[in-house]
């Protein structure tokens, strides 16, 4: 039995994480200053049977170091998860997006290096690659984006993810701390928020064909992404922390490998629902990428990762949650 500290485990992709491994038998601690995480989404460790000790649940910030030190007494791994996502509240507010996303996770790399902590395992971002050459001369023909390539930000958000990216490079060659960075692909599930302002847009289209409003699509809806259903991101983690100590200070990519346009998710949404509400369309937002899809062959070999949940069944899933807690209607 290991010890697991997760930040910001009161969040959608955390509280996943700290679901499975109570599940598997680990120790669970959880770090979550609830500015985004919501303790609700928590309740599952009251259904659980656990041992004295099973689970902690630390209020702290990310921010500061003590709080940090306190989180890996005694861990052996730690996923670390707590960031301020979304890319237009970085450009509205990059100064809080850079104290947490980059000072943070500095932050819990000195805390788990001086902790002699196992291994950490970063929760890294797609956006890094930003608009790098993946599109082809017509927009049927997009390449996948490797981890060779070199990135390209674009957002605030994105500069703050890549540099913790960097930090656990250096930490590994510099202190012998073992990281593995994930770079998420358009993460989806149940417990996203979908009230958010800068919620994302799977739980957005959800929550207004649940309230029979249109929804806004930005742009003409044939920008297309990687999404990657919550299951899968689960089992890189997980993997990420058994994997062999050569792929320390590495960059994986975590997705489907399948791309999909707006347009045709709110088409499957609708079909899933039974619904149809004409979309909104809008200008295209700052910081966006026009097409995101990822080559997912590194962390297939090398982490073992195979996608066990489609994009399509993903989205059944997520739209029955979403019914089921947050809608009095069926489908």
């Amino acid at each position: 039995m290991a010890r697991y500290l997760v930040t910001g485990g009161a969040g959608f992709i955390g509280s996943h994480l700290a679901e499975t491994l109570l599940k598997h038998g680990e120790q669970v601690t959880v770090l979550d200053n609830f500015s985004t995480g919501k303790e609700e989404n928590l309740h599952f460790v009251d259904k659980l049977s656990l041992p004295s000790g099973g689970f902690t649940l630390l209020k702290g910030d990310i921010r500061d170091l003590s709080s940090c030190h306190e989180s890996c007494r005694g861990v052996d791994f730690v996923l670390h998860q707590a960031a301020l996502g979304s890319v237009p509240r970085s450009i509205d507010d990059p100064l809080t997006t850079n104290e947490v996303n980059i000072q943070g996770t500095l932050n819990m790399l000195v805390a788990a290096r001086d902790a002699k902590v196992k291994r950490l395992v970063y929760a890294a971002s797609s956006s890094a690659y930003g608009d790098v050459p993946s599109a082809g001369i017509d927009e049927t023909e997009v390449r996948p984006k490797v981890e060779s390539q070199v990135p390209n930000p674009r957002s605030p958000y994105a500069v703050s993810k890549l540099a913790g990216e960097y930090y656990c490079r250096v930490f590994y060659k510099v202190y012998q701390l073992e990281t593995i960075s994930l770079r998420y692909f358009n993460v989806f599930g149940p417990r996203q928020d979908a009230n958010s302002h800068y919620a994302a847009v799977i739980p957005k289209f959800i929550s207004a064909l649940l309230d029979d409003h249109p929804p806004t699509i930005y742009g003409d809806g044939e920008q297309s992404r990687d999404f990657t259903f919550i299951d899968n991101v689960v089992q890189a983690n997980l993997n990420g922390c058994s994997a062999p100590p050569e792929t320390s200070g590495s960059v994986f990519n975590i997705a489907c490998g399948e791309r999909t346009t707006l347009n045709t998710l709110y088409e499957d949404l609708c079909q899933i629902m039974d619904t149809k509400q004409e979309p909104h369309y809008a200008s295209p937002r700052p910081g966006d990428v026009r097409h995101s899809l990822a080559d997912i062959s590194k962390a297939a070999g090398v982490l073992n990762y195979s996608p066990s949940v489609t994009t399509r069944a993903g989205l059944k899933q997520t739209a029955q949650w979403f019914v089921d807690n947050c809608s009095m209607k069926t489908i």
